[in-house]
């Protein structure tokens, strides 16, 4: 399955299409913009993190000390909630790399003139050279999928293989046996949940700043790109505290 989110002004109105924006290909892998930018916010992060480091010292400036405060916050959260710094050593890196990567990439296509420039088809059509990577059901499966694996390698290295297979499949009562599988089906409907949460916000905040722009392009879109940016936080937040919350429930011992 292979299909990005698009949504962009035609005339004489708007139209919404399901057709990828592709750039080119690398053997028979399509490059899209959305991957495209996908890779603009590995390399962003990973600049900042080299300026950073080379500007590291004892007594911390102001960005140094912001982000020391960040990052320590996040991690002392984790710690409490997984129940010690054992836990949060194991899974912090994981939790705020999805975090840190998935606000990147929605901020990044919030950028006034993303999606604006680009090279031309044959048909004349624009393809940008950039696009909100959430925008691209694949990226946010993706993402869902590392997620998951994340919680399912939790629960075995916490617990251990057996006590945690013995969550989902109990034949110790029928009731057992009915709780197990629901909570087996519950665990794999977290990779739709997952995915489409945030591919679903963030399409939707596309669609509607295109519709503000076609219609009042002056004013309007202040706000919403206020609101869009805020969402962009809150989908970020939300998807890596999912992570936690369930690996949390991952590790603990069954009942």
């Amino acid at each position: 399955m292979f299909f990005t989110a698009v949504a962009h002004a035609a005339e004489p109105g708007i139209s919404v299409s399901l057709s990828p924006y592709v750039l080119g290909y690398i053997g028979v892998v399509p490059i899209t913009s959305t991957l495209v930018t996908a890779w603009f916010s590995i390399l962003l992060l990973f600049s900042f993190a080299w300026l950073l480091r080379r500007r590291l010292a004892l007594v911390p400036g102001h960005v140094q000390s912001l982000v020391e405060m960040g990052i320590g916050g996040v991690y002392d959260y984790i710690a409490e909630t997984l129940g010690g710094k054992k836990y949060a050593d194991r899974y912090f890196p994981i939790i705020f790399t999805i975090f840190i990567f998935i606000l990147t990439f929605n901020w990044v296509g919030l950028i006034p003139g993303v999606g604006a420039f680009g090279s031309y088809d044959e048909s004349g059509s624009l393809i940008p050279w950039l696009y909100p990577s959430a925008t691209d059901i694949n990226m946010t499966i993706g993402l869902a999928i590392v997620s998951f694996v994340t919680i399912q390698l939790a629960g075995v290295i916490g617990i251990g293989l057996w006590k945690y297979i013995g969550k989902f499949i109990n034949f110790s009562s029928p009731l057992g046996f009915a709780i197990g599988l629901i909570e087996l089906v519950s665990e794999l409907a977290r990779l739709i949940a997952f995915s489409f949460r945030l591919f679903g916000n963030i399409f939707a905040g596309k669609v509607l700043l295109l519709v503000v722009f076609f219609f009042a392009p002056y004013i309007a879109p202040i706000p919403i790109y206020g609101y869009e940016i805020f969402v962009g936080l809150i989908q970020a937040v939300v998807f890596a505290i999912l992570t936690l919350f369930f690996i949390r429930v991952a590790i603990e011992e069954p009942h």
